[in-house]
């Protein structure tokens, strides 16, 4: 019966290996992390690894996958600027515009506030709005026009309540 090489072995005789696929993969910057990453994550799916398994080609396919997530990762940090812009953005920060709408909004049946979020919000068509409620193109159109119906009554009500109309 073949017996399995300890760790240690596979990460003497694969980290060079490993290595130049993740120079190649991420450039000098990163690739020691790549490395890294990769053999920590070898380390616990080890034990599970069949003895007649094609080692190399398992530690190369870790590699690449850990390799993704750093380039991912990497993608997802925000960049130094000089300067910072002149006016800060109000681009999707809740209440920053017309709270009582959001607001209202809030108090709406799910399907509702979905529907209306998405259509009104987000620009979907109601056919894709549909398939992220999971119903059809009519039910979507119903559930956002009754969300404005909602909406519309809600206003109303608090603007005389406030005695702002």
């Amino acid at each position: 019966m073949e017996r399995k090489k300890p760790f240690e072995v596979l990460v003497k005789d694969h980290g060079p290996t490993v290595l130049r696929v993740c120079r190649a993969l991420l450039g000098a910057h990163d690739a020691e992390d790549g490395w890294s990453e990769t053999f920590l994550s070898a380390l616990k799916a080890y034990p599970e690894l069949p003895v007649d398994a094609d080692v190399q080609a398992w530690l190369v396919t870790i590699a690449h996958r850990k390799s993704i997530d750093i380039l991912r990762a990497r993608n997802r940090r925000p960049l130094p600027v000089d300067e910072l812009p002149a006016l800060p953005s109000g681009w999707g920060i809740p209440g920053g515009g017309h709270p009582e709408v959001l607001d209202a909004v809030g108090h709406l049946p799910p399907k509702q506030r979905q529907a209306v979020a998405y259509h009104y919000f987000g620009g979907l068509p109601y056919k894709e709005v549909a398939v992220l409620l999971g119903g059809t193109p009519e039910a979507a159109r119903r559930a956002g026009a009754d969300g404005v119906k909602a909406l519309r009554s809600l206003l109303v009500d608090n603007s005389l309540k406030d005695g702002s109309l």
